[in-house]
């Protein structure tokens, strides 16, 4: 079937599809056009990685923009949309607009309704229903990309439940689900009420096989000579896929391997081998590329990146910053950066196919099974399935490594000859069921139980279980959750129960929160709002009343008491215990409260945010740490002998330390070096941290708290700065660093910045011309040129000078801590 022969096409798609090369369609992509995907009907595309699927997507896109309706494409990452809606764009030219949206959960995207075809993440989808986007209802066609990632047990109830409100508020919406290879598309297909197209057609041919001694064996029984030869075999299979030959030239190589620290260990020793295989011209690229590597983040990982990156090689996890990752993925698409050591992170649907993937490590630590767990085969599948670029690649292999021969036996059952699990439904654990629950009810899509039910019984979990009384339970369970903490009431009514989300529940739907997450908050500033005259004298070293109180006791055997214990003491009193001096006035203090550390010791408490682990000496330092500033923690500490309790309320001390830090202006490099993570786990927790704080805020305003402090601790982490940087840094373009420089240069608000001499701005950007046109742009300047102006050269050895000793290297009130361990995994598979 060639273009011209699909039918319900807009006028002109069919020429630029030839254009591209496009002469006849895949045949998967033709069977879906014959199941109808280009008139209206809804198709499963279970599929090989480089199948096509993506084409299959935009002719059901852009035949239902011809047809007047509106088109929603579904990512799970981030990183995918921007991706996709890039590739989008082509069609702008035949006058098909796109739009993207992945943020501000809380935010209805209004503009998005004048766009024909939206790239959004399932939680923005999730969260535009909830916030009644006024566009949603104008749907025609819905594609959703790695639809088998429903079996994710963090992403996948969000898929699942946004589909099918999706379906509920457009009737005759047509669902286009593409999926890898799994055991039962048909099923999936079922819950769609969709056509599958099921197939193992690939454009190229991919080859599977493990090497084991100085060969590799292909899942045919043929054999590819790799000699080992006193090499690693990783090594030994990047250099062979290197060397080519006279009909195929160069192959690139992509590693998993199943840890940060291995992937970056792998990619420095790899490095030996692809710099062997680079040209002059080549070399040049990479150092520039390795140039902007290092610009991106003032990290030992960034600098480590931009090593290996200069030899050809590179390494990418989730510890990277987006801005790495995406220079990496490039550079590996471009051939450029020659072998990629990776996590599983990049097998997730970004596009990076190459010659040969090597599966290097196929088990991974799991804390639940309690040590190394071999990885799923559909898992393993993804990561093969990069193996082969079409037209560039006459083939792809995908590699399995063992080390002896029973190994390579058990890799070709477990993996090479297997086939995919089936993906099962996750929505009925309890995390999930607790946030879509009162979502489903404050967006009214349940008014009463058995409405509830009838919802949940259009999802996937529904038509795979055999017990529907089961997930009948488990939502009572959470309904009795969710009354008992404010976010709905119940009432019988006719026979039946009557559900209604509060004014809560309905604030932390839109707010995207998970409801334990919001009563955590709620209960926190509760406990800041009552006891906030104690704390306040505590911190500012008074003797409370309720020190005094418990002085003597503290003498005694019984040892320690702490802060949260003497307040229990004094609200448990007779009605004596708040007498004495200052009783019934309001304590003076200039000092804020909550303090930052407290609000950000608050948020990173909450399931929501994922805590930094404690790694060997933590439990010690923290516990110091934990009593030295009990007083700023807003709750009761547990106690140390509720071990688990107890090592969470630490593990989050740790997370909000790190936010701490980055608001105290702590280089970046310090940061990622005291809490042993990355540059990218930095930015992820300060933009969660960004959200949660937002939401207190909110939270805090309507149950009636002050919440100025709220916003204050939300402005410095959002922005990494001290107060009096907050004006400055708020300007696009200037960050956190810039902000400091200019503020030594004695430009310290925006209105300074406006009138400033332009030397010593230049002064103060350290000559940077370009970056001084656009700050002075984006603040307001009538005449933001650098032409013709010389940087003030006292100004800027000023601002070097004491940029070295300044608040950025300042480590907050916790003071300086010792390098920690690896937080080797953290996010990876999450």
């Amino acid at each position: 079937m060639n273009p011209a022969d699909v039918p319900g096409l807009p006028e002109g798609v069919a020429d630029r599809l030839l254009s591209e090369g496009i002469e006849e369609l895949y045949p998967p992509q033709a069977e879906a056009v014959d199941a109808g995907v280009t008139t209206g009907e809804s198709v499963v595309a279970s599929v090989p990685t480089a199948s096509g699927k993506t084409l299959v997507a935009e002719l059901a896109m852009l035949s239902a923009v011809k047809r007047g309706g509106k088109a929603l494409y579904i990512v799970p990452l981030r990183a995918l949309a921007s991706e996709k809606k890039s590739e989008f764009e082509r069609w702008e030219e035949l006058g098909f607009t796109v739009g993207v949206s992945t943020g501000n959960y809380e935010s209805s995207g209004e503009w998005l309704a004048s766009r024909d075809i939206i790239v959004a993440t399932s939680e923005k989808v999730d969260s535009l229903v909830r916030n009644d986007a006024p566009w949603i209802d104008q749907l025609t066609c819905v594609v959703a990309d790695e639809v088998h990632l429903v079996d994710d047990r963090n992403r996948g109830p969000t898929l699942e439940v946004t589909l099918a409100k999706l379906r509920r508020i457009n009737p005759g919406l047509q669902v286009v689900a593409l999926s890898a290879t799994v055991g039962n598309a048909d099923e999936i297909a079922a819950w769609l009420d969709a056509a599958l197209v099921d197939s193992d057609w690939r454009p190229i041919d991919l080859r599977t096989g493990v090497h084991y001694g100085n060969a590799i064996t292909f899942a045919d029984g043929s054999q590819r000579e790799v000699k080992v030869e006193g090499k690693r075999q990783t090594p030994a299979l990047v250099d062979d896929a290197l060397a080519g030959d006279a009909d195929h030239g160069q192959g690139s190589s992509l590693v998993f391997v199943n840890s940060r620290r291995n992937a970056e260990a792998a990619a420095k020793r790899l490095g030996d081998v692809t710099s062997n295989h680079l040209t002059g011209e080549e070399r040049g690229e990479l150092n520039d590329l390795a140039d902007e590597i290092e610009g991106v983040s003032d990290t030992e990982t960034s600098r480590d990146l931009a090593r290996a990156v200069r030899k050809g090689a590179a390494f990418h996890h989730a510890g990277l910053a987006a801005e790495h990752r995406a220079l990496v993925e490039d550079a590996f698409r471009a051939r450029l950066v020659k072998c990629v050591c990776a996590t599983p992170t990049l097998a997730a649907g970004v596009n990076t196919p190459s010659r040969r993937v090597i599966v290097r490590d196929w088990q991974r630590y799991d804390g639940e099974f309690g040590g190394m767990k071999p990885l799923d085969v559909l898992e393993v599948h993804q990561m093969m399935g990069r193996a082969g670029r079409p037209g560039l690649d006459p083939y792809g292999e995908a590699v399995l490594l063992a080390k002896d021969y029973d190994t390579r036996d058990e890799l070709f059952e477990r993996y090479v000859w297997a086939e995919p699990e089936a993906v099962r439904s996750k929505l009925a654990a309890e995390p999930a069921l607790r946030t879509h629950l009162l979502a489903t009810i404050a967006s009214g899509f349940a008014h009463t139980r058995s409405g509830l039910l009838d919802f949940l019984d259009r999802t996937l979990y529904a038509t795979q279980t055999d017990d529907p009384d089961y997930l009948a339970g488990k939502a009572d369970t959470v309904l009795d959750y969710l009354e008992r903490n404010d976010f709905l009431t119940r009432e019988r009514e006719d026979g039946d129960v009557r559900l209604k989300a509060t004014g809560l529940g309905h604030t932390v739907s839109r707010l995207y929160l998970d409801p334990m997450s919001a009563a955590e908050i709620v209960d926190g500033l509760a406990w800041a709002d009552e006891n906030e005259r104690e704390m306040r004298r505590r911190l500012d070293g008074s003797a409370s009343t309720a020190e005094a109180a418990g002085a003597s006791e503290r003498e005694e055997p019984s040892g320690f008491r702490t802060a949260s214990e003497m307040v229990a003491d004094t609200d448990s009193g007779d009605g004596d215990g708040d007498e004495g001096e200052g009783d019934g006035e309001a304590y003076e203090s200039d000092r804020t409260y909550p303090t930052p550390l407290g609000l950000y010791h608050l948020v990173s408490r909450t399931p929501d945010m994922y805590e930094l682990y404690l790694k060997s000496g933590d439990r010690e330092r923290y516990t110091e740490e934990c009593y030295e500033r009990e007083a700023e923690l807003l709750g009761r500490t547990p106690s140390e002998y509720s071990d688990t309790q107890f090592e969470s309320w630490l593990s989050a001390l740790k997370t909000a330390r790190l936010l701490e830090d980055w608001a105290n202006e702590v280089d970046e490099d310090r940061i990622t070096d005291r809490y042993g993570v990355g540059p990218g786990d930095i930015r992820g927790k300060v933009e969660t941290a960004t959200w949660l704080l937002g939401a207190t805020e909110r939270i805090a305003g309507d149950r009636g708290f002050d919440a100025v402090a709220v916003r204050e601790a939300k402005k410095r982490v959002e922005h990494g700065v001290r107060d009096e940087l907050l004006d400055l840094a708020g300007v696009r373009n200037v960050g956190r660093k810039r902000a400091r420089r200019l503020y030594e240069a004695g430009i310290e608000t925006r209105a300074d910045l406006r009138e400033a001499d332009k030397p010593v701005v230049l002064g103060a950007l350290r000559g940077r011309r370009k970056t001084a046109e656009s700050i002075l742009e984006n603040v307001g300047r009538q005449d933001p040129s650098m032409d013709d102006v010389a940087a003030d050269e006292s100004t800027r050895e000023a601002v070097d000078e004491g940029g070295e000793s300044g608040p950025k290297s300042a480590s907050g009130a916790g003071g300086e801590r010792e390098a920690e361990s690896d937080q080797a995994s953290l996010g990876d598979f999450g």
